[in-house]
């Protein structure tokens, strides 16, 4: 079924009014992004009538289980205004997913390179952002979650999925005065977390809010692991 545009527009609106505007995103410029990128261009079709609802959206392809979801719009919106990203900026995400959030960081930066482990994901992602005229944006395939490209520093640092603790490579892949925003922690709760690289061997932690993600794949905790 096909949504009509003014519907779809009004969903949109509702959602940055609703959902992130009172979660304290009130950079104007980030709202103006969520207003111009389309979301429901990379929500699968089965759940299109979902791409504005205040949750996650799961990123199933074929009629098949990726275990793999979109971020919720509100959380999706907090983690770019953290980010206060920058035109020259060359930024790493980890979890293409659907390729929204990369679509999202290219906007705004000069080049991004999103990271996906499942090949159907890697190809949906791609679609999409090729679709959607991203070509700032390259997608790779392979498994990301204890760091990509290490001879490579980056200005931003996204991991659009869980993990139980952050690997220091990431840290060390930024450059100075470089952010990181991942999801840390097990049990029921994660922390998002903001990382800024202060120094050589110095960093601001700061907690932006406590939520709950999928774990990247091959990051999930193993049973009785000290941290």
């Amino acid at each position: 079924m096909t949504i009509p545009v003014l519907d779809i527009e009004r969903a949109r609106f509702n959602m940055i009014e609703q959902q992130i505007r009172p979660w304290e995103v009130l950079d104007q410029s980030v709202l103006d992004l969520l207003a111009a990128v389309k979301r429901e261009e990379f929500v699968p079709a089965a759940y299109r009538n979902l791409a504005f609802v205040d949750m996650e959206v799961p990123l199933n392809l074929d009629g098949a289980e990726t275990g793999e979801c979109m971020l919720a719009p509100k959380v999706e919106a907090r983690v770019l205004q953290s980010l206060a990203l920058r035109p020259d900026d060359l930024v790493l995400e980890i979890g293409s997913g659907s390729g929204y959030m990369a679509a999202l960081l290219g906007a705004k930066a000069r080049e991004v390179t999103t990271v996906e482990s499942n090949p159907k994901l890697q190809a949906f992602a791609q679609h999409n952002l090729q679709r959607n005229g991203f070509s700032n944006v390259q997608v790779q395939g392979g498994d990301g979650a204890r760091g990509w490209n290490t001879n490579q520093a980056y200005d931003v640092i996204v991991i659009s999925g869980g993990l139980p603790f952050l690997p220091d490579l990431f840290l060390q892949q930024l450059k100075p005065h470089g952010r990181l925003v991942a999801f840390v922690g097990t049990g029921s709760v994660m922390n998002a977390v903001l990382i800024t690289r202060t120094g050589d061997k110095s960093f601001d932690n700061v907690v932006l809010f406590e939520t709950r993600v999928p774990y990247l794949h091959n990051a999930e905790p193993v049973s009785g692991f000290r941290f």
